[in-house]
């Protein structure tokens, strides 16, 4: 951590809660309280933001790789 804050690799971003109260349309005792810590995204500033990066393993490649493995393994 010490690293990454001497280097600005990165920024701390600001952030806040959202509560959500969910009702059982059905049963109307069953109350369900969610929380979650949301970025506020519209804080960052950068220049890629058209860029889309998502690695994805592609169910062909895993079979692959473990066909690979038990081959090697045996």
């Amino acid at each position: 951590m010490q690293s990454l804050h001497k280097n600005n690799t990165w920024k701390l971003v600001g952030c806040y809660w959202v509560y959500k109260r969910k009702e059982d349309p059905n049963n109307s005792d069953s109350i369900r309280y969610k929380v979650k810590l949301v970025a506020k995204g519209f804080t960052q500033k950068g220049v890629d933001y058209n860029e889309i990066f998502s690695p994805v393993g592609k169910r062909n490649c895993i079979r692959v790789l473990l066909s690979h493995v038990a081959h090697c393994d045996s």
